[in-house]
């Protein structure tokens, strides 16, 4: 399924890969500027699910999308 994070900054796009396994990234246009962004997208793109305790909260969202 789809995990969507809306992210502002770096760390929350290393958080929203890094705990959420969020696949999805969203920016709003009026917050981040070009430079931001594409500093954001490199963070989200590197990142990487941590899984452990993290992966039961991943676990219960695709259980409610059965």
């Amino acid at each position: 399924g789809i995990r969507a994070a809306h992210c502002h900054d770096v760390f929350s796009a290393q958080m929203a890969r890094a705990h959420n396994d969020s696949n999805v990234l969203t920016m709003g246009s009026r917050v981040v500027g070009p430079g931001l962004a594409e500093t954001i997208v490199e963070a989200y793109l590197e990142g990487k699910f941590q899984g452990g305790r993290h992966q039961r909260r991943v676990d219960k969202i695709t259980k409610l999308e059965e």
